[in-house]
């Protein structure tokens, strides 16, 4: 059932930025193309230039991407599509999703489901838009039902696809998804859903594929963070013989890159405690493994600490 399914990395914002996408494609095939993490519009027309900087196409060779916009104003989405279009982009992302407070409080990401009226402005304002639109959603903010008065909405929107992440905001990533609420949802849609959501094992995915069988895209995010030969489980792709080797290998390239160009000891150390946030997750040992290195307060400390763990820990799965 692999076949003609596409796997699409999440966006996960602090950790796959440009520097995660390339070093994360060119060590575990699988993923067809990635979703950045959002960007918002700078004083309404424009993006700063590190944002821009981490969706500049030739730092996205090895994985295409589609930008995701974090916006309210309909004209402050325009200006950085626009911008993005520039650069050659032929889609754009609406982040309709993102359940954290700081954002959806100010009625950005998944702080805007329970409004349709305010969407329903937001979509005819981009009517004409040179570019395609796509959107990630969740059910709803407080109420999976919130989804069922959208869906008319985005139908009418010619999206390129709809991203559905089947929890409300509020669960951010806690309890389980809600299948009943997305079943009800995908019922009614007119465009291509992909799904997004607990995707953590080839069985999963084989599961839901069978349940859903109109769905072809696949969205992951946690679940390839935590064990990045997920993909290539999941499409029947050759493992590598030694995959501890390889993982450290992984870890080694992404260490060096973001040493090159992140600033001080501090900063760096705080990335790569991100990384492990997920990737402890692939050893057996995990919890120990994550508390120990989430402790750490030198690099010294966490590149002997990491070694160990290479050179002695097992992997979930071989």
């Amino acid at each position: 059932m692999t076949e003609n399914n596409e796997l699409v990395l999440a966006p996960l914002r602090g950790l796959t930025d440009a520097t995660y996408r390339d070093v994360f494609a060119r060590f575990f095939p699988g993923f067809d193309r990635a979703l950045a993490p959002f960007i918002t519009s700078y004083q309404g027309n424009s993006i700063k230039k590190n944002r821009l900087d981490e969706l500049l196409p030739e730092k996205n060779e090895n994985l295409k991407i589609t930008p995701q916009i974090l916006a309210r104003n309909p004209e402050n989405f325009k200006n950085a599509a626009l911008i993005l279009a520039d650069l050659g982009y032929r889609e754009v992302n609406w982040n309709l999703g993102c359940p954290y407070p700081m954002v959806a409080n100010k009625k950005r990401g998944s702080g805007l489901l329970p409004h349709p009226d305010h969407i329903e402005k937001f979509l005819t304002a981009l009517a004409g838009l040179p570019i395609r639109l796509s959107i990630k959603t969740r059910l709803g903010r407080h109420d999976p039902s919130e989804i069922m008065a959208l869906i008319p909405l985005f139908n009418k929107a010619n999206l390129s696809e709809l991203i559905i992440h089947p929890r409300t905001g509020i669960q951010m990533y806690k309890g389980v998804v809600d299948m009943t609420g997305f079943a009800q949802a995908l019922e009614i849609c007119r465009m291509p859903v992909v799904y997004n959501g607990d995707i953590r094992s080839r069985a999963d995915f084989q599961s839901l594929g069978k349940k859903y069988p109109a769905i072809k895209t696949w969205m992951i995010g946690r679940g390839a963070l935590t064990d990045p030969f997920l993909p290539a489980r999941i499409k029947d792709l050759t493992l590598p013989a030694d995959p501890v080797a390889h993982l450290k290998a992984f870890h080694d390239e992404l260490f060096s890159r973001y040493q090159q160009r992140l600033h001080g000891d501090s900063h760096l150390l705080g990335r790569m405690k991100g990384v492990w946030f997920y990737m402890a997750g692939s050893f057996i040992n995990s919890a120990s493994i994550l508390k120990k290195i989430q402790r750490t307060r030198s690099l010294a400390k966490y590149q002997s600490l990491v070694n160990k763990y290479f050179d002695q820990e097992s992997l979930v799965q071989q």
